[in-house]
């Protein structure tokens, strides 16, 4: 003989488990349709280049006295 809160209970375990996957599967959808692919932006800043001697900002004017040491024209 079946007991039949042992049958309520299987029932009750099987609809919270689908409950719990179509929430998560909902909250995915949801997040897609929100979020979505909006494809290429529009905007592009072109990459800095990484290297100093290739960067524009690493270049500086040739200095007249470039040690810095005491001695004639060094101070």
């Amino acid at each position: 003989m079946e007991n039949p809160a042992r049958k309520n209970d299987v029932f009750r375990t099987w609809f919270l488990i689908i409950a719990m996957v179509m929430l998560i599967l909902g909250k995915g959808f949801l997040a897609f349709r929100v979020v979505g692919d909006l494809g290429m932006p529009a905007w592009d800043f072109r990459p800095v280049k990484d290297v100093p001697g290739e960067s524009p900002y690493a270049v500086y004017a040739v200095q007249p006295y470039p040690q810095h040491i005491r001695g004639a024209r060094g101070e």
